[in-house]
């Protein structure tokens, strides 16, 4: 097992077991996928899919409806294309696929025990990745090849409730600094240009919070329960 995988599963489990030590503070685990587009590669659409998993610490600040919250996600971004865009032979075939472990810190508002709103950034750290362009892997000595290891995003978040402690989660995200430089050279011409890349994705997660109080209805009033 690679030494990424030990920390992630390390920090993975300390988030979940939180509630056991706090009440104040909320434990959560979350499953879900990112699709995904990389800004300036010369290839468009949210085409790429990849896992988005991992655990959270929600902490209430002294407004109940705001808090704070720190995740620890294994999350794949990247970029497909299958055929030619627009029957430009420059880029037949392209996939990207971009392993991250990453730490999202965000401030959430809470409204009416219904529905979180929330935003914040997130720091990653590539750990793997894999390029095939033309029907050909890119080669390269590191796990990180040509690509920034550091990656820093802006989120923004809303999250449902579904059932009880279950909830529904769509984020969207994006880089705010280049992830790389690439430069491009058009067929059968001297033509060329560089471009400056990005990641570009929207995550759908299912969140399990574990100690929160959920909002019942009992005989016309309103009651909480743990």
């Amino acid at each position: 097992m690679k030494i990424y995988s030990k920390i992630l599963i390390s920090f993975v489990l300390l988030l979940a077991i939180t509630p056991a030590f706090s009440q104040s503070i909320k434990g959560a685990v979350m499953f879900g996928t990112n699709v995904s587009q990389v800004d300036g590669d010369e290839v468009f659409g949210f085409k790429h899919w990849g896992f988005n998993v991992g655990a959270s610490a929600i902490i209430p600040l002294k407004n109940k409806n705001w808090s704070i919250a720190l995740e620890t996600i294994f999350s794949q971004k990247g970029a497909y294309e299958k055929y030619s865009p627009e029957n430009n032979d420059s880029i037949p075939y392209y996939k990207l696929n971009l392993d991250y472990v990453e730490v999202p810190l965000l401030i959430q508002y809470n409204e009416k025990n219904v529905f979180t709103v929330g935003t914040g950034l997130s720091w990653g750290q590539l750990i793997e990745f894999k390029e095939i362009e033309h029907g050909n892997e890119t080669p390269s000595n590191n796990a990180y090849g040509p690509y920034n290891r550091n990656d820093l995003d802006w989120l923004l978040d809303l999250r449902f409730r579904l059932y009880q402690k279950l909830h529904f989660n769509v984020r969207y995200a994006y880089s705010i600094a280049k992830i790389r430089t690439r430069s491009y050279t058009k067929l059968n011409s001297n033509t060329s240009w560089d471009r400056n890349q990005y990641n570009n994705f929207i995550t759908f997660r299912l969140i399990y919070i574990f100690n929160e109080t959920v909002p019942t209805k009992k005989k016309g009033k309103s009651s909480k329960k743990k």
